[in-house]
């Protein structure tokens, strides 16, 4: 069924990087509010300045995971420990929760300022799925998942989205365990060996891995086709117009 196992019969998709191109922006955000803290580290303790790679870090350390996770993942890989905070501590306090609202606030400026373009080869790929009458879902660790969705035009072609408001509300642990989307699943009414996972990012495909999906489609958007498979990828393109095509690799 469009480039994919005949028994698929439900279709998950991941947000930033899958269905719009907002997977840049986050890193931008990133690299903004990490590089804003390891500065103001390094005058506080006389270390060396070291800038978050938007690349390297970003993949590694970042990108699918919820955004509190992230800050802990990176910050923990350069020996930074934080107290956790509270949700309402303002961009700046140094505490967990504080450098991640400095970040959420950097992305929302952000997409306000440049908008949000979906990618067209995806949206092509839903649209043929919803002629054929097959439920489609979004799975995103993003607060603002829905937001983004409306921004791109996009909100009702999904049956279901599962971002990160509702896993906070019904206590889901974040990419890469696959708690977010087996939840899909089972609001769709389908078994996870009948549903595909679309995802950009290597926590992402993990999941996918991780909560036995009939299929993980890698979408490679950064050349890094060969990690995705590593990590759980049954096919990798890079735009799901190659799936349209009958061109996977």
């Amino acid at each position: 069924m469009l480039g994919l196992p005949d028994d698929i019969r439900a279709f998950l998709f991941d947000l930033d990087g899958v269905l719009t191109q907002t997977a840049k922006v986050h890193a931008a955000a990133w690299k903004d509010t990490f590089d804003a803290f390891l500065r103001a580290e390094a005058d506080r303790t006389g270390g060396d300045f070291v800038p978050f790679d938007a690349v390297v870090d970003y993949d590694t350390y970042v990108d699918g995971r919820p955004r509190l996770d992230g800050t802990r993942a990176f910050l923990g890989s350069r020996g930074v420990e934080l107290p956790e905070g509270a949700p309402a501590d303002p961009p700046g306090t140094r505490s967990v929760h504080g450098v991640s609202s400095a970040k959420n606030d950097t992305v929302l400026r952000m997409i306000r300022e440049q908008g949000v373009q979906p990618y067209r080869g995806s949206v092509d790929y839903v649209h043929r799925l919803r002629a054929l009458d097959l439920p489609c879902a979004v799975v995103s660790s993003s607060a603002n998942c829905r937001d983004v969705l409306r921004a791109a035009g996009i909100e009702e072609l999904f049956d279901v989205v599962v971002d990160g408001l509702v896993a906070a509300r019904e206590g889901l642990p974040g990419k890469p365990a696959p708690d977010t989307y087996l939840a899909a699943a089972r609001t769709l009414k389908v078994e996870p060996a009948h549903a595909a996972v679309f995802e950009d990012a290597l926590a992402g495909v993990a999941s996918g891995r991780a909560g036995g999906f009939g299929a993980v489609v890698g979408v490679d958007r950064t050349g890094q086709a060969e990690e995705l498979r590593r990590n759980g990828a049954t096919v990798v393109v890079a735009d799901l117009a190659e799936l349209i095509e009958g061109e996977p690799r």
